[in-house]
């Protein structure tokens, strides 16, 4: 039997997360909000730490060196406003915190990769964060330029019902059509060359 707690904890939990481990190089997509405006932020590391995987308050914890600095940032995996997480390398670890990260530089801090299936790994669906992502991305195309969204959406729009409307045409009808084209885009041409 489940407790409240474990309930409760259940309904807020993603669907379907992708397998981090200790030692993975992670792209994390995060949902940061400026203002009124949203914006996804990138940042990209070495997962040094995976703290209670199975949980709802399951974190890890990215480093990257920023300008000769390290920066360390720690995401709730289950969190709403992390969108997505993308493992681009996997290396070869034997420890579950990789302190000892920290204090190497240069080359020293290179760990020795494993092969493994990139798309297999990172192929998790979580409809509603891509949905939410679309719409930020849509939020800053109509902030940045709103005449240029909507005429960019109504020709989106366009070529769908054309495509879907027009019937398939044969090769032949095609062959037939080129040479027609190609006079009709060379008769401007000559005109302008005769001013």
């Amino acid at each position: 039997m489940e407790s409240v707690i474990q309930k409760i904890e259940a309904q807020q939990k993603k669907s379907a997360v992708v397998d981090v481990r200790p030692g993975d190089n992670a792209r994390v997509h995060q949902k940061v909000r400026e203002g009124n405006k949203e914006r996804v932020q990138i940042f990209e590391g070495l997962v040094i730490r995976v703290s209670r995987k199975n949980s709802l308050t399951s974190s890890i914890t990215v480093r990257r060196i920023a300008s000769g600095v390290g920066v360390e940032k720690t995401f709730l995996v289950h969190s709403p406003s992390i969108l997505k997480v993308e493992v681009t390398k996997r290396s070869k670890v034997r420890r579950n915190y990789l302190t000892y990260m920290r204090g190497l530089t240069g080359k020293s801090t290179r760990l020795s990769g494993t092969d493994f299936d990139r798309e297999a790994v990172n192929a998790i669906r979580d409809e509603t964060a891509e949905a939410e992502e679309a719409k930020i991305r849509e939020e800053q195309v109509e902030s940045y330029d709103p005449e240029a969204a909507k005429a960019e959406k109504a020709a989106e729009e366009a070529e769908a019902k054309a495509a879907t409307t027009e019937a398939p045409k044969s090769e032949a009808e095609k062959l037939e059509k080129q040479p027609v084209e190609r006079a009709e885009a060379k008769s401007p041409a000559a005109e302008q060359n005769k001013e």
